[in-house]
Formats: C-alpha cells, sequence, structure tokens
C-alpha cells in the first residue's frame, strides 16, 4: 500500500479563524516539507480557478454560503518548481488540473513541456509531476474561457457536451505532449448520440431543439453517420487551429505520469490510445465501479506503462487521526458540519453522518482496522489530513502518528 499526502489549501472560516493567504501558503509548505520527511510518496495539491468569494456575486452563485476561497492554487507548475527546491525524495501531483480554462489544452501542453525541460535540467533528478487532469469542477471557471453553450441543443444537453469537450481536449493535450505535430482538422470529431444520455427525454430534448434550429451545423460529420436520420448530431470543434506543435520539443517524458480524473470508460480507454493514463476515484465512488475499471485498465492501459497497478488509480481518503476514538469523532463530526453549512446553507445529520462513515477515523488502532476492512492492501491513498482544519501543529501531528504507528501495521497483504 502507498500512502500520498493531499492538500486543498481551503481558505475558508473554520470556528471563527480565517487564515491570511500568507499563513495558508506557510503552512501548505511546511506540510509538504514535514511529508517528505515521514516519507509520504506524493503530495497531491487541489487546483481551483477564480475567486468563490467574487463569483458569490454573480446572478448564479454556486456555493452562496462558502466563506473564502475553496482553494489557494491555480498553478501547480509553480508550486512544483518550489515544492522540489525545498524537499529531498516526495513527488508532486496536480488534483486535479483543469485543461479547459487558462486558454485549454494547448496552452497546459506547453506549460508542462515547459515545466519538464527546466526539471528535468539536472541529470540526477528522479522526483517525478503527476498531472491528475479534466475539465474543473465549477462552470464559472470555464464560462470566461469560453467554454459555454454555443446554441440551444448545446445547452439542452450541456453536461454530455461538457464531456465531448473533454474528449477533444485529452487528445489535443496528449498528442501534444508526444511533440506530435497537428491541427485541428486531425482531431476526432465529436457528436451526441442516444447512447449518451442516461434519460432518452434528454435526447430528445437537445434533439428538438437541434431540428428547431434548422438541423444543419458547420460541424464535420463522421464517415456514414446520419444526422438527419436522428442518430447524431455533430459538434463544431471547440479549438480550431491550422497545424501547430509546442515547445520544447527535445523534452523527455520521463518524470511525467498522467492521471485522468474522468469515471467515463471510453475516455480513458481513448486516453490510452496516446500515453499511459491513470485514473483518479472520489472518495464516495461505490466499490463496484472501482473493481470495475480496474479490471478495464488491465486491459486498456497504454503499453508503455507496464502492466496496469492497483496504485495507478489514487483513492481520497479524509482522515481524522486522534489520541481517542471519541476525540477522532468529534472532530469528523464537526469538519463536516461545517463543509455542508458552507455548501448548502443548512445541516442534515444523515448527510453528516455519511460522510463520517466515508472518512477514517479514530485513534491509531481504529484506523487501521477500517483501512484493512475498506482497501485492498495494494491500494494507494491520498490522505487528507487538512479537511476544515488550519491547525497545523495538529495536523502534522496526525501525519507523524500516521506514519510512525499505522502505516508499519499496514504491510504487504496486512
Amino acid at each position: 500500500m502507498k500512502f500520498d499526502l493531499f492538500l486543498s489549501i481551503c481558505q475558508t472560516e473554520v470556528d471563527g479563524y480565517m487564515p491570511s493567504e500568507k499563513v495558508m501558503l506557510h503552512n501548505f509548505f511546511d506540510q509538504v516539507g514535514f511529508a517528505d520527511e515521514l516519507g509520504f510518496a506524493t503530495a497531491w495539491v487541489a487546483e481551483t480557478h477564480l475567486s468563490t468569494e467574487t463569483q458569490k456575486q454573480t446572478r448564479q452563485p454556486v456555493i452562496p454560503h462558502f466563506k473564502g476561497e475553496i482553494g489557494l492554487n491555480t498553478d501547480i507548475l509553480q508550486l512544483a518548481h518550489k515544492i522540489f527546491a525545498r524537499t529531498q525524495r516526495i513527488h508532486v501531483g496536480s488534483a486535479i488540473r483543469n485543461i479547459l480554462c487558462n486558454g485549454g489544452a494547448i496552452a497546459h501542453a506547453e506549460a508542462i513541456k515547459t515545466f519538464l525541460a527546466l526539471h528535468s535540467l539536472e541529470e540526477t533528478e528522479s522526483r517525478r509531476l503527476n498531472i491528475g487532469f479534466a475539465s474543473g469542477r465549477f462552470e464559472f471557471s470555464n464560462r470566461p474561457y469560453g467554454i459555454r453553450p454555443r446554441n440551444a441543443w448545446e445547452e439542452a444537453a450541456w453536461p454530455v457536451v461538457k464531456n465531448k469537450i473533454l474528449h477533444e481536449a485529452v487528445e489535443i493535450f496528449l498528442r501534444l505532449l508526444k511533440s506530435e505535430e497537428l491541427s485541428s482538422e486531425d482531431v476526432a470529431a465529436q457528436s451526441l448520440k442516444v447512447a449518451d444520455f442516461r434519460k432518452s427525454e434528454d435526447w430528445e430534448k437537445a434533439w428538438a431543439a437541434y431540428q428547431r434550429e434548422g438541423g444543419e451545423f458547420s460541424a464535420k460529420n463522421p464517415a456514414g453517420a446520419s444526422s438527419a436520420a436522428g442518430e447524431l448530431i455533430p459538434l463544431a470543434p471547440r479549438w480550431e487551429f491550422e497545424k501547430l506543435g509546442v515547445i520544447p520539443k527535445e523534452v523527455p517524458l520521463d518524470l511525467l505520469d498522467l492521471t485522468l480524473g474522468s469515471h467515463d470508460p471510453a475516455l480513458q480507454m481513448a486516453a490510452n490510445q496516446h500515453l499511459p493514463v491513470a485514473v483518479f476515484n472520489l472518495s464516495i465512488t461505490p466499490p463496484q465501479v472501482i473493481e470495475e475499471t480496474h479490471e478495464r485498465m488491465r486491459s486498456h492501459y497504454h503499453p508503455k506503462g507496464g502492466p496496469w497497478q492497483r496504485s495507478h488509480m489514487p483513492r481520497t481518503a479524509m482522515i481524522f487521526l486522534e489520541s481517542s476514538v471519541d476525540k477522532a469523532r468529534r472532530a469528523a463530526e464537526r469538519a463536516w458540519e461545517n463543509y455542508w453549512k458552507a455548501m448548502e446553507g443548512t445541516l442534515d445529520p444523515q448527510k453528516v453522518e455519511q460522510a463520517v462513515g466515508n472518512s477514517l477515523y479514530g485513534d491509531v488502532a481504529m484506523v487501521t482496522e477500517q483501512i484493512q476492512q475498506k482497501y485492498h492492501p495494494e491500494d494507494r491513498l491520498m490522505l487528507w489530513f487538512d479537511f476544515n482544519n488550519h491547525d497545523n501543529e495538529a495536523i502534522k501531528w496526525s501525519m507523524r502518528e500516521f506514519m510512525d504507528k499505522v502505516a508499519p501495521q499496514l504491510g504487504e497483504g496486512f
């Protein structure tokens, strides 16, 4: 079992205390340095774009009751350079880099190539950058960059359309990372079809909107497809560009890992046609979905990545480790109560109880037992110690307790 650290850098009020940005970043680097000393494998950092506080002033605030900023990391590449300069062994990961905003897939591919060119200058460098990537959590982070419905049928089918945009972005992103030269004409065309929709009535709404506006569109249709027969609705490319290549070109990918933040099986398989791409899961992902993903990836993981391993799918785990079980449970309950109040403005005891049950909480013995019951011995855990907690010393105490007393009991085969 591998143990990683997840850091949110979430600047929100906890028990009446709101740290400044400077304090948040000082604590972050202190915890990463301590994690390096303790032997955590990778420091995964949450990523957020644009102020959630400012967004509350708009017509459709997404989290109107949340006070502060969901996260302060907007660029893992800048953070990673500083982390690597201050540590000796720990790897760095993004959880998760939004490749739709801030210029889209082309800009992100070029930025990562530039980072790798600098990071690999030292021939002895062995620490890895793991780019977890997806389409972002909040719509408001993407809309200023043009990621919004362009017509009535895209609006009617927006959740499906957004996933198709991610398909397009992932192909562009991965092919440019490989130093391919391509134009938008070389990228697979995207379209909507009934199988993409969970409910047939949602497809009917999109198809009706498409017909109302003429049923014609300038997108390139896949060979043999017949939109007039209602089989599909073609989507124009989100990014149109002539042949290009990103620089620097002579950049090895040896120190780069890639992890996709999507449960879409088709996208997982499509990504692995280009490069080895692992898969994230959420802490609430049903066990059946996790095992189905492992089974699928054993067959479709890119050959250059070697055999698929369970550690290729990091699993987020909120952890509340205290000196007593009662103290840990109170900490977990308080954290989740604050979270749900901030996200929804109300408190649902059932949601709190369910969230606590999905967490790891207790003393050393109880947390050890919970991990043995919930996880496979070869899993990889992203341990989240700073959830709703600004007490830097308390967080570090829990980190040490875990690595000194829990981790040694979780050897091979438990």
